[in-house]
């Protein structure tokens, strides 16, 4: 009995202090990001510092992504990398076609050309940079142009997924989830 009207003297006191009694409850936790992953779909940028040159594209396939890599001759330089609407030629503006549910626009500061107008990168097909069939999340790597020391490049994607940019020496790296 005695306990009894502790617990109804403490609630009374709670009821005249105007306070609200805190019950605890276990909140569910969010779930965790596919392995790991917190990179987002927002576009990414550096700024240039240098004028390298594009000498080659290549893919690989990871256990939770798809990486393309730039190699340049000379320092890392800026890029911009983003997902667009439509992907167009620089400069014409022509849409270049890409396979995919979703394309990701990747602009680097490093022409595919030497200062003679020589080319530093030669592909055998434009539509078709790099064979990325089989890839989980890749479905088409295509030339976009590469004018005014920019070389742009139209990565087709099977849908909006988070991805993330960075410089090691002499490349620069995409790499794109298979998942959210």
């Amino acid at each position: 009995m005695l306990r009894r009207t502790r617990v109804m003297v403490v609630a009374a006191a709670v009821a005249m202090a105007g306070l609200t009694p805190v019950v605890a409850t276990t909140a569910s936790a969010a779930p965790a990001p596919y392995c790991g992953i917190t990179w987002g779909s927002l576009a990414k940028s550096h700024s240039p510092t240098t004028s390298p040159q594009l000498t080659n594209i290549r893919a690989g396939r990871h256990d939770c992504y798809d990486r393309l890599v730039f190699d340049v001759r000379g320092n890392v330089t800026g890029y911009t990398v983003k997902y667009v609407n439509t992907m167009t030629e620089d400069p014409s503006g022509r849409v270049v076609p890409l396979r995919g549910g979703a394309k990701l626009s990747i602009a680097i500061q490093a022409p595919a050309y030497d200062t003679a107008g020589r080319p530093t990168y030669r592909y055998a097909n434009r539509a078709e940079l790099v064979n990325v069939a089989g890839y989980r999340t890749f479905r088409q790597v295509a030339l976009a142009g590469s004018f005014e020391g920019v070389t742009t490049v139209g990565l087709g994607v099977r849908a909006r997924l988070p991805f993330r940019v960075f410089t090691l020496p002499n490349r620069i790296v995409v790499d794109v989830a298979h998942a959210w």
